[in-house]
């Protein structure tokens, strides 16, 4: 049995880092409110669950194989994946795709998926890193890289429908960091009315 690092003394404090990084910077832009520092909140929990489940586990003194990089990496695509990971990595990603609007002043569908690949190809890359020099427990696999940004992308849009009914609107626009930034292609529904 092979000891391993130890999952919640490394992500509780980098997610506490995370969220006090996003209190001094709303409270520094005089941004801060209630409902935003609850999306710090959720981006804090969020982004530290998925670190504790995509990277760990990684091993203290698991023997490091010979194997060539090439050994921890899955490059063809769909080949022996099956559909609960599709629909897992998907799922994990929707809410990353929800709170890309609220924290970017300018925001697109391509800033959407763009945040989505950067995320996922940070934990693929640290995936391939931990398993060949720390006998992590992961491999990287394009797939996961490919169902992230659908994730993404299927979170962005439903914020997207969401935000045109004017009640949800209105509560949306209370948990922007950005107040008054729009989705673009987003319809005005009453006119040049401000926020």
């Amino acid at each position: 049995m092979f000891r391993e690092v130890p999952v919640l003394p490394v992500v509780v404090p980098l997610a506490a880092a995370l969220l006090g990084t996003l209190l001094w910077r709303l409270h520094r832009t005089s941004r801060l409110s209630v409902p935003r520092a609850a999306v710090a909140l959720a981006l804090a929990v969020y982004a530290g669950g998925v670190v504790a489940n995509t990277v760990f586990p990684i091993f203290l003194d698991k023997p490091v194989i010979s194997a060539p990089w090439s050994a921890h990496l899955a490059l063809v695509p769909l080949r022996d994946y099956e559909v609960a990971d599709a629909m897992m990595n998907i799922l994990v990603f929707v809410p990353l795709g929800m709170l890309v609007p609220l924290l970017t002043a300018k925001v697109s569908w391509w800033g959407a998926v763009a945040a989505a690949a950067a995320f996922s190809l940070a934990i693929e890359v640290t995936q391939l890193v931990t398993a060949h020099l720390l006998g992590g427990g992961h491999v990287a696999d394009v797939n996961d890289l490919v169902f992230n940004v659908v994730g993404g992308a299927v979170g962005f849009a439903l914020v997207t429908v969401l935000a045109r009914v004017p009640v949800v609107e209105a509560a949306v626009d209370r948990f922007r960091w950005y107040p008054g930034s729009r989705l673009r292609g987003e319809r005005r529904l009453h006119g040049s009315r401000r926020h």
